[in-house]
């Protein structure tokens, strides 16, 4: 099952990790992946390649939160927030435990995010893909996101202004493998 994964650095240098769950910087105030890796299905590799060269013209770079994730974390999680407008629940799973979604922003040539909607992992209506009360900013900079990643098979997740899923993720089997077995594989 491991094979099936590609440590998104591999993908392309330049977009950049911060994975949030390595650190207590996130939603559950806890370190939740033992090292900060990034791994997402292989089948991903040439659009989110093809995504980073398109950004680099426009001088712009992909920010990945958060891609594949064990099953054990989902589970989590839910615990945490049993919402499926924002969590999905264990038992219909995760595109992430299928390595299809990521969770992302953009940065400029600065190194500075854009201006989004809301923090990462806000669970808000504030945060939801079509929340219109925003600055004219904010609202072009997410429409510019979206245009972007839907060009390159990622579709945007109507709750989370930073989640997309890739074509068609109930193609993909839930795979629960941990991060130490990606790292091996």
């Amino acid at each position: 099952m491991a094979h099936r994964f590609l440590p998104v650095q591999k993908i392309h240098p330049d977009i950049i990790l911060d994975m949030v769950y390595a650190t207590k910087n996130n939603f559950t105030g806890e370190i939740v992946y033992p090292v900060a890796a990034c791994f997402v299905h292989r089948d991903l590799a040439a659009s989110l390649y093809e995504l980073q060269e398109y950004l680099s013209t426009q001088s712009l770079t992909l920010k990945i939160f958060d891609a594949y994730r064990p099953v054990e974390v989902q589970k989590r999680f839910w615990a945490l927030c049993p919402d499926p407008r924002y969590v999905a629940p264990p038992d219909i799973g995760s595109n992430h435990c299928r390595g299809t979604a990521i969770d992302a922003t953009l940065v400029d040539s600065q190194g500075q995010e854009l201006a989004m909607p809301t923090a990462f992992d806000a669970f808000t209506e504030q945060a939801h893909s079509t929340y219109p009360h925003l600055p004219p900013d904010v609202l072009e900079n997410r429409a510019l996101f979206h245009q972007i990643m839907r060009r390159f098979n990622f579709e945007p997740l109507p709750t989370e202004w930073w989640h997309f899923d890739f074509v068609v993720p109930q193609l993909y089997p839930i795979v629960d493998v941990t991060f130490a077995e990606l790292l091996h594989a």
